[in-house]
């Protein structure tokens, strides 16, 4: 997919202006780009969350597609609802036979990583024709910046804070994009809020599908990151420079690197960009530090592994 700017900008947008969500905030630059690529045929399941409350103050909304806010954890459930009910209304010839309409439910970290894990499992193993868009931002931002399983191992947050003791979460995130694939869906992908090209092609290939689809998105948060908030796309740069968060897709069991970075910087030049990570910058935390390196030069020479065989065939 070539993205054209020039059509983005003269399109209507359909997440409109004058919602609430903090300055500097990436979030709805997401939902915008992937609302080009859908267009207006297309429903929205949205779980509690920061965008859910930033966009649907009632009695506005800032969404000009059919919208449905549900509990946090059922996300999934209730949009894999609404897809049956459109294929038994195409049985019935309620709905004409030609008609496409698109089904995307998004959900922050916590609501999908957490709390929502069990209906988006569900979901994807009864294979809706349905796309699951996950905004990353590495914690529960909307309710106080809380631990998810999605924060990083030595991250600060309110309930898990960085002292001389605990230096921030102890324990490992969750790979979410792994479960997934390991679920066996037709499309998996991570994306970059700072790769708008890449992720808006990904958004169209997993419309194109037959069948469950699942997208991974980095999207820094500067209050619970305690970074600028002109740095929220620079923050998810570097992510990706760094391979902390690599760009990938599994198409049918294919798997693809899409972006390699030709000068890689070590993890601790995105860890010094914020706040959250201080501590674990301090002396005497050399162990941790190490380990987020040989983790993310493991997990990279793993992904060029799979590559390599998906690359070479089934009968590699």
């Amino acid at each position: 997919m070539a993205v054209n700017l020039k059509k983005m900008a003269a399109d209507r947008e359909l997440l409109a202006g004058g919602h609430r969500s903090c300055a500097g905030c990436s979030a709805p630059a997401i939902l915008r780009q992937a609302l080009h690529v859908a267009g207006p045929d297309t429903v929205v399941g949205f779980a509690t969350g920061c965008m859910e409350v930033t966009t649907t103050i009632y009695p506005f909304s800032s969404w000009r597609v059919p919208y449905i806010h549900c509990a946090f954890e059922n996300a999934a459930a209730t949009l894999s609802g609404v897809e049956a009910a459109y294929r038994a209304l195409k049985r019935r010839g309620r709905i004409p036979e030609d008609k496409k309409i698109n089904f995307i439910a998004f959900g922050g970290d916590g609501g999908t990583y957490d709390i929502g894990f069990q209906s988006l499992s569900g979901a994807m193993e009864r294979g809706h024709n349905m796309v699951y868009i996950c905004y990353d931002n590495n914690a529960y931002m909307n309710t106080g910046i809380q631990r998810s399983s999605a924060t990083p191992r030595g991250a600060a947050t309110n309930t898990s804070p960085s002292g001389r003791v605990i230096h921030g979460k102890e324990q490992p995130r969750k790979d979410l994009t792994a479960c997934m694939v390991a679920h066996n869906i037709p499309y998996v992908a991570q994306a970059s809020v700072s790769r708008h090209t890449d992720f808006m092609r990904k958004v169209e290939r997993a419309l194109e599908i037959d069948g469950p689809a699942f997208i991974n998105i980095l999207q820094p948060c500067h209050r619970g990151w305690r970074c600028k908030t002109e740095d929220s796309i620079e923050l998810a740069r570097v992510a990706v420079e760094c391979r902390w968060w690599p760009l990938l897709e599994v198409d049918h069991g294919r798997w693809k690197i899409n972006y390699k970075p030709k000068q890689v910087v070590p993890v601790n030049d995105w860890f010094k960009l914020q706040g959250r990570f201080t501590r674990l910058l301090a002396d005497g935390n050399e162990e941790i530090l190490a380990w987020h390196q040989e983790q993310v030069e493991k997990k990279w020479a793993d992904l060029l592994a799979k590559e390599s065989a998906s690359a070479a065939g089934p009968d590699s």
